[in-house]
């Protein structure tokens, strides 16, 4: 397997620049402790937005809104981005970065938990192309029913952090208490990925780890 500090530093020094809003976001997220998606998976996003050309996306985690720039900056004209974040810090954050770089007014912020307003979106019958999940990773098998609902067939499905830094290889007993709970649901949620009848899916060691699911069309 082809994996070290001198390939991941090489891979690195390949990547595109960001935009100078999106480093100075990025900055300011890494300076003061808020999880943002690792370059690897900025790389992964572009090339998504670019090859699959969705025309509505949903993020399950908004953080300060980092991710959701990255994919409204490199999707196709007239898409639109739903998010959804309950941090109420990191909405007055995401609020200012949208107000500021959403030239496009295409991202929408739902405040409030993810498990409802996943829900809500359903009773609406609500469909997307694109989902990302990138929130908390115990909750990710608690959202996947609604996730799949909402996601239509042909769609697909980005999962990232799934691979926990490595933790999730580990059996229970390998990771400190406080954590396996996330990481038996983790486990429970790559396994029920890659064995679900409708969904095609595929694990990447990039990053904290990326799953790609392509729900199939009936």
């Amino acid at each position: 397997m082809i994996g070290n500090e001198r390939i991941a530093s090489y891979i690195f020094s390949l990547e595109q620049d960001l935009p100078e809003y999106l480093w100075n976001i990025e900055k300011e997220a890494l300076a003061t402790h808020v999880p943002i998606i690792k370059k690897p998976t900025q790389s992964l996003l572009r090339f998504l937005m670019h090859n699959n050309r969705p025309k509505r996306i949903l993020e399950v985690g908004c953080a300060v809104g980092f991710s959701a720039l990255v994919m409204s900056e490199y999707m196709p004209e007239g898409t639109t981005i739903t998010t959804i974040e309950r941090n109420e810090g990191r909405i007055e954050r995401a609020k200012a970065n949208f107000a500021a770089y959403d030239s496009k007014h295409a991202i929408t912020l739902l405040e409030g938990d993810a498990t409802d307003i996943l829900q809500d979106l359903v009773d609406k019958g609500e469909r997307f192309d694109f989902i990302f999940m990138d929130a908390a990773k115990g909750q990710y098998i608690n959202f996947l029913d609604n996730v799949f609902t909402l996601l239509e067939d042909g769609g697909l499905l980005v999962s990232d952090n799934v691979l926990q830094d490595g933790d999730v290889v580990e059996s229970r007993f390998g990771v400190t208490r406080r954590n396996r709970t996330i990481h038996s649901r983790m486990r429970e949620y790559l396994y029920t990925l890659t064995h679900h009848s409708q969904f095609d899916s595929v694990v990447l060691p990039i990053g904290d780890g990326v799953t790609l699911s392509n729900k199939v069309k009936k």
